[in-house]
């Protein structure tokens, strides 16, 4: 038991092994209400260890080779690999096969390990172009997840996620997380969502103590900018 909360054998192991000492606010709630089948609201900044919160329960729910049976939308490429990477470090000792979908890359891969995949992470645009193909199929999902949704709809993505929502079974489990909790929020939940739980947790960092910064750099420059950055910052 870790924190108070039952995690499978296998996936608690992989939670110990990765450094994990306790868990987050938002992984303490909404763990036990997702574990039960509640469509959970978590509202939450990033960095609050959101992955965990819904990854660890999902996966005690997946069954390998059954189909594609957990849904995670998210609403960028570096997101949907980040998240990706999360839930396959996760699943370290329980067979399940993760796969990430999104645009900017050549979809043909993709048509293969769909064929294979238990869990989807996919952009909402690259998401329905496989639909719209005929190259995924949703019928076997029961769990679905929004990530960042604030940030998702903010996008533009409201009404890709509509449709993609609209080709899922209605008989499944629904958990939402997001920053804020906007109109376009409140109307996934009002018409998506049965009797979810609602829970908020508190910032770990001051909005206004908060600054972030763009750089539009090659590829290739990436590790070099960020090597320059961490000497500028003292960190190394």
């Amino acid at each position: 038991m870790i924190s108070g909360i039952r995690l499978h054998p296998e996936l608690k192991k992989a939670f110990l092994e990765l450094g994990f000492e306790e868990m987050t606010d938002i992984q303490k709630k909404s763990i036990p209400l997702i574990q039960e089948g509640k469509d959970v609201i978590g509202q939450s900044q990033t960095g609050s260890g959101k992955t965990a919160a819904f990854g660890f329960p999902m996966l005690e729910k997946i069954q390998h080779n059954h189909g594609i049976q957990s849904l995670v939308l998210v609403p960028t490429r570096e997101l949907c690999e980040q998240v990706t990477s999360e839930l396959r470090k996760f699943s370290k000792y329980k067979r399940t096969d993760i796969i990430s979908i999104y645009g900017g890359v050549s979809i043909n891969p993709q048509f293969e390990h769909l064929r294979h995949a238990d869990i989807v992470v996919g952009t909402p645009g690259r998401t329905l172009d496989h639909l719209q193909r005929g190259t995924i199929n949703l019928n076997r999902v029961k769990i679905l997840v929004l990530d960042e949704a604030d940030k998702m709809f903010e996008m533009g993505f409201i009404e890709d996620v509509k449709k993609i929502i609209s080709q899922v079974p209605r008989e499944r489990q629904t958990l939402l997380f997001s920053a804020t909790i906007s109109t376009q929020v409140h109307d996934i939940v009002n018409n998506y969502m049965k009797n979810p739980a609602k829970i908020k947790v508190q910032s770990y960092v001051e909005q206004e103590k908060m600054a972030q910064y763009f750089y539009q750099v090659n590829s290739r420059d990436k590790f070099s900018l960020l090597i320059h950055i961490l000497k500028y910052e003292g960190q190394i």
